[in-house]
């Protein structure tokens, strides 16, 4: 899903594995894992994508770099 922010460049949700990957404006992907639909759907409807990545995804969850 792309969207205005200037931070995240777009994201997609694997609801099956769990998977949130996030593509950030610099270029950079990254999978965060075990991460439940709940916080993939705020992220999605959150107005400051920033913002909710930084309170609610970062340092939270396992990531991998893709």
């Amino acid at each position: 899903m792309l969207m205005p922010s200037t931070v995240i460049a777009s994201f997609r949700y694997d609801q099956d594995a769990r998977v949130l990957e996030l593509t950030f404006v610099s270029g950079m992907t990254y999978n965060y894992k075990e991460v439940p639909e709940e916080i993939y759907r705020g992220l999605k409807s959150a107005r400051e994508k920033g913002m909710y990545f930084n309170k609610f995804i970062r340092g939270k969850f396992q990531f991998e770099k893709k």
